[in-house]
């Protein structure tokens, strides 16, 4: 709720006010399971909408949707007013877009393998030190032999590619093991079951469209349904840096503003922070320092402030704490370093406020005009103007087929990338090269002088009667078609009405044509009809064909671009069938090798083989020795 441009949040002893001027500073909302920090939240959305600020919140549980609908009025909420000296409450809806990475319950996000990146690619995929190395290797190969990483297809292509050329691109880039490859193919064939094949692809998202207003002046409030990606807790945080970094790139540098460009709120951070590598804790690090001055401002939702890392905690400068339980001395622990973090007010003990507050109460810390920590404020924090529960499936529908961006992502894009590289060079392979080995015969050519035409009739457009006569034009070359033989007609239309006769059949008849471009007469065929009432000729109007039906050509293409992928899945699997049948014949063959081998029958006759080699050569040694010395031998008997 706005109040002298600012957004009231709640009211202790005095209103609690967020500046506009302050909100790209990020904050914090923390608090125990049901103690209102989804109330918080909405109260800061709406208030950003409010001022103009686009906003985008992922909505864990499903209750966000209700800012689509006006709020409805009962005593807890007229008593919350009362307790927080609210003199006028406006219930109102908010403009919202709803998102889903799996296209359900929203308009689809897609980003492609390429905007990831191998550090948030890698993370998605769970991969350790050395996965993570070999697939910075995979994309720095594509980026050179210039094949595109749009979809999960692309990167199943390119892996397979790299582990057979392993050797070819070991001395340029580095070591990759086959078996490191085996073990990202693993790992993706995972993300591919949990979804990953829907979010990555085109058309990809432009974080610019989260980035509107409506035609009132209020920013758009973006959802993204995350009931199902919350299942998915490494997808799910590694989405959420992604769109961080993605602003973080994009946006240009705007320094100090009266307001944020765009409210970004991060529900579960804690998901973001567990088992983080330093390299990607320093990279989060990095983005929520820095991207302040992009005039984008970070809210974290969690339940402790200790999920928080201690180097991204300490930026965070606009805080609301819920209550927090304490029945165990870590949890006490934790209690004790949320209340030192907060700028102690003399009137109350903020360590024992932290476990008393009630449903509703949180202790609220936001800075002044001059960037300092405000004293903490033990507040009621004000009701949503939106409605507090879930919207039903219909009115998500009419929300989505009314949204500025119905039909803009519905439908995947599948251009030429890696994997139709690849596929078709494979294709190229496989073909067999065929070479002639004839050398080309002469060919002997002559020439003749072209036989003289005769003169033939066609059939000439009268100007004065508006109808077809026929005339002779000589030394005309016929068309190829069959000859026609014409039929007598009138030579002028002025000749006398001749008796009715029966309607003959229209023939194809060569016509001369005027044109006007080039000042000629233009041989063309024409189906022409023989009209007795005026002695000529007419041409056959043809029938005029049917409209094309747009949306069944489409349909049409769709059906045979969905049969052109099902022809090419299915080669692609009758060529891996031909290949499992000659791997399992070759293993086979060697298996029966060595089973003859060890067995008592192969032994001895191998040993029977090893016996006559070796008498087979002894004698031919003895031949050879016997020859020598015998040559020997003999020439000096004979000196």
């Amino acid at each position: 709720m706005l109040y002298d441009n600012k957004i009231w949040v709640g009211t202790g002893e005095r209103p609690v006010f967020l500046l506009p001027q302050m909100a790209n500073r990020h904050g914090l909302i923390a608090g125990a399971t049901g103690t209102g920090k989804t109330v918080s939240l909405k109260v800061l959305a709406e208030g950003f909408s409010s001022m103009g600020v686009p906003v985008f919140v992922g909505d864990v549980k499903g209750d966000l949707s209700g800012m689509v609908k006006v709020g409805e009025h009962s005593e807890k909420i007229a008593q919350r007013l009362s307790d927080c000296g609210v003199p006028t409450f406006r219930y109102r809806s908010f403009p919202t877009v709803f998102w889903d990475v799996y296209g359900e319950a929203g308009h689809p996000v897609r980003a492609t393998v390429s905007e990831m990146g191998p550090t948030l690619l890698g993370r998605m995929l769970n991969l350790n030190e050395t996965q993570t190395g070999v697939l910075n290797i995979l994309f720095r190969v594509a980026d050179d032999e210039g094949m595109l990483l749009l979809d999960i297809k692309d990167l199943k292509a390119m892996l397979a590619y790299l582990g057979e050329h392993a050797r070819d691109y070991t001395l340029n880039y580095g070591n990759v093991s086959v078996a490191t490859v085996g073990a990202i193919q693993r790992a993706v064939a995972v993300l591919e079951d949990q979804g990953g094949d829907k979010f990555f692809g085109e058309p990809a998202l432009n974080i610019a469209d989260w980035m509107q207003q409506d035609e009132d002046g209020f920013g758009m409030i973006n959802i993204l349904a995350c009931d199902q990606l919350f299942r998915k807790p490494k997808m799910y945080s590694t989405f959420m840096l992604w769109m961080l970094s993605e602003l973080y790139e994009l946006l240009p540098e705007q320094g100090d503003l009266d307001k944020p460009r765009m409210v970004f709120f991060f529900d579960e951070a804690h998901l973001l922070f567990d088992d983080c590598p330093k390299s990607l804790l320093e990279k989060v690090e990095q983005v929520v320092r820095l991207i302040r001055s992009k005039g984008v401002g970070v809210y974290f939702i969690t339940q402790n402030p200790s999920d928080i890392p201690a180097s991204v905690l300490g930026q965070l400068g606009n805080r609301i704490q819920h209550a927090l339980r304490a029945y165990t001395p870590l949890d006490q622990k934790a209690v004790k370093a949320a209340a030192q973090t907060f700028r102690v007010n003399p009137r109350f003990d903020t360590e024992e406020a932290i476990l008393s507050l009630k449903t509703g109460e949180a202790l609220v810390s936001f800075l002044d005009a001059k960037g300092a920590p405000c004293v903490v404020e033990r507040a009621t924090i004000l009701p949503p103007q939106s409605d507090m529960n879930i919207i039903s499936p219909e009115l998500r529908q009419s929300v989505l087929e009314t949204s500025p961006f119905w039909g803009v992502y519905d439908e995947v894009m599948d251009r030429v990338s890696a994997y139709e590289m690849l596929v078709g060079a494979f294709q190229r392979e496989q073909l067999p090269v065929q070479e002639s080995t004839r050398q080309p015969q002469p060919v002997e050519i002559s020439y003749e002088e072209p036989a003289p035409v005769k003169s033939q009739g066609f059939m000439i457009y009268d100007p004065a009667t508006g109808g077809y006569v026929q005339k002779t034009i000589p030394t005309m070359t016929p068309i190829p078609p069959a000859p026609v033989t014409p039929r007598p007609a009138p030579q002028t239309v002025q000749a006398a009405v001749q008796p009715a006769a029966p309607e003959q059949p229209p023939e194809q008849m060569p016509v001369m044509i005027y044109d006007a471009a080039t000042g000629q007469y233009i041989q063309k065929m024409m189906t022409m009809r023989y009209d007795p009432a005026t002695g000529g000729y007419l041409p056959v109007q043809p029938e005029r064909a049917k409209p094309v039906d747009p949306r069944a050509t489409e349909k049409a293409a769709r059906e045979a671009e969905k049969q052109r992928k099902a022809a090419e899945k299915a080669e692609k699997e009758r060529i891996a069938e031909e290949r499992r049948q000659k791997a399992d014949a070759l293993r086979e063959e060697r298996a029966a090798r060595a089973r003859k081998n060890d067995s008592v029958l192969g032994r001895v006759q191998n040993t029977a083989i090893n016996t006559a080699t070796r008498e087979v050569t002894r004698q031919i040694t003895r031949g050879l020795m016997g020859s020598l010395t015998s040559m020997f031998g003999g020439g000096s008997k004979r000196r």
